[in-house]
C-alpha cells in the first residue's frame, strides 16, 4: 500500500501540478505537530523530515527558518502543503517572526518540501489562575500565560466529551492543556482547544 509520504514525494519530485491536496491524504490536525518521531528514525535521533524554529524571511514559496539549535532550514511550501495558524490558512498568513513546526520530505538539495506547516503552535499544560472576559489566565510552570478565547475557533473538550464552543464549565484552579497559536514575543496565546480532565 502506498503511504501518504510516498504519494507526496512522487508528486513533489514529479512536478507541482500533480500534487494531491494534503488534506485528502490523511489527518493534518494540530495534534499531529506533536506526534512521535517518524517511523524509521531512532528515538532521540533527529528526524530529517522535520524542522522547527522561527521564520527569518520569506522568498517566493520558501521559508528561511532559524531552528532553536541555530540550524538554518529552507522549507518549501508546495501545492499540496497544508498550513495551520489556529486553523487552516493560506501561505500569505506566514510572517517573519512566526514560530513553526514543519514535516515533509527532504529533497536532494537539502530543502524540506513541506507536507504540513504549523505556525506559532503551542501545547501547554497548567492550571487556571483566573478567568476574565474571554481570557483564561494559566499558571504554566510558574509563568502566567494569557489565553484568549477566539469566537468561532476556540473549543473545549471535557473528559471524553466531543468538542464544544461552551467554555463555561472551566473553573479556577482546574488543570488544563491548551493547544493554540502563540502571539509572537508575548505571553499570550489564542486558544484552539482546551482539554480538561473533568
Amino acid at each position: 500500500m502506498t503511504s501518504r509520504r510516498d504519494l507526496f514525494r512522487s508528486a513533489v519530485l514529479g512536478g507541482g501540478a500533480s500534487v494531491v491536496a494534503a488534506t485528502a491524504l490523511g489527518s493534518l490536525g494540530p495534534e499531529a505537530a506533536f506526534a512521535n518521531t517518524a517511523p524509521g528514525v531512532e528515538p532521540g535521533a533527529p528526524d530529517p523530515n522535520f524542522a522547527e524554529g522561527r521564520i527569518r524571511s520569506i522568498k517566493d514559496n520558501t521559508l528561511l527558518v532559524l531552528g532553536s539549535n541555530m540550524v538554518i532550514h529552507n522549507i518549501r511550501v508546495v501545492d499540496g502543503t497544508s498550513l495551520w495558524k489556529l486553523g487552516p490558512v493560506g501561505f500569505d498568513q506566514a510572517k517573519p517572526g512566526d514560530g513553526l513546526y514543519a514535516r515533509g520530505v527532504r529533497m536532494p538539495d537539502g530543502v524540506l518540501a513541506a507536507e504540513s506547516v504549523w505556525l506559532n503552535i503551542v501545547n501547554i499544560k497548567g492550571h487556571i489562575k483566573n478567568i476574565t472576559d474571554k481570557k483564561l489566565h494559566i499558571d504554566h510552570n510558574g509563568h502566567e500565560v494569557v489565553c484568549h478565547v477566539v469566537a468561532g475557533k476556540s473549543v473545549a473538550v471535557h473528559s471524553e466529551s466531543p468538542p464544544s464552543s461552551d467554555l463555561s464549565m472551566l473553573k479556577v484552579s482546574q488543570h488544563v492543556q491548551i493547544l493554540g497559536a502563540w502571539r509572537p514575543d508575548t505571553n499570550e496565546v489564542d486558544i484552539a482547544t482546551v482539554f480538561s480532565p473533568h
